[in-house]
């Protein structure tokens, strides 16, 4: 239901990573090619960013398509980034809460995004609205499925969960009450990203210099783009990506691309 990307690496403006390649973020909010549900993403967009010594991102969202906005190609030539997240919006229900639904979301050093839409919402969601503290449900950013699945997030983050962990466990709680959904999420702090791919696609590159990408398509013709497999969770920062099947075993074993972790497995109480 949208296209989104997350970037860590050396400084860039955002022109060259949103505008500049020839399949971009901008032309897929008109023209995306792997987009298996919708057309066209024109229902709002986002993009959020990190300052060098800041750890509360910038934001900069509109309610409109992204290709109507002439302050953004002004923005978008001149502020420079080492982190970077950005989401063209088809939405779930048009109309809804106009900017404030349009990804990314944001809380403390986080944004999120959503590409995706929870089946049979909002019914089929309500068995997993008491988890939530009544105060989580009465300021939810925007009456919108991804609101409601950022701030199931937002939850196991705040129980200490590793960013893949909260993405993984809130995909798999919500994929269990409306199993249709789809359900791919990005996160990042600007340090690391964490994504899942459940429902529709995700891809990734990353090089040793020019940093780490992950989108839901390549922007460009490059080889280095890898799609990531259907029910995977994924970890990237600027040394490499780690992959691990998403599924109901609370352990899986990963597999490793170009990064190396050797963290112990946590021994934490669940989260619930």
């Amino acid at each position: 239901m949208c296209r989104h990307l997350a970037y860590l690496g050396p400084e860039e403006p955002l022109g060259r990573l949103l505008v500049e390649p020839a399949h971009s973020l901008f032309r897929q909010s008109w023209a995306p090619e792997r987009q298996r549900y919708g057309t066209v993403n024109a229902d709002g967009f986002g993009v959020g960013w990190y300052a060098q010594d800041d750890p509360v991102p910038a934001r900069y969202r509109r309610a409109g398509p992204i290709w109507g906005d002439l302050s953004f190609a002004d923005l978008a030539r001149v502020v420079r980034s080492g982190a970077v997240l950005a989401a063209v919006r088809d939405a779930t229900l048009p109309g809804a809460d106009g900017e404030a639904a349009a990804a990314p979301f944001a809380a403390g050093p986080w944004l999120f995004s959503h590409n995706g839409a929870i089946a049979g919402w909002p019914d089929s969601a309500a068995p997993l609205a008491p988890s939530l503290p009544p105060v989580d449900l009465l300021s939810l950013q925007a009456r919108t499925d991804s609101a409601f699945v950022w701030a199931l997030v937002q939850q196991r983050l705040r129980c200490g969960d590793e960013p893949a962990e909260a993405l993984g466990e809130t995909v798999l709680r919500v994929a269990g009450a409306a199993p249709a959904s789809r359900l791919n999420l990005l996160l990042t702090d600007g340090a690391t990203i964490a994504a899942t791919a459940w429902g529709d696609t995700l891809w990734y590159r990353t090089e040793p210099v020019a940093g780490t990408v992950v989108a839901s398509e390549p922007y460009d013709d490059d080889p280095l783009w890898q799609e990531v497999p259907d029910r995977t969770v994924l970890t990237a920062s600027r040394a490499g990506v780690l992959l691990a099947p998403l599924e109901e075993d609370p352990a899986p074993s990963p597999t490793l691309d170009s990064a190396r972790t050797g963290a112990p497995p946590s021994s934490k109480e669940p989260c619930t």
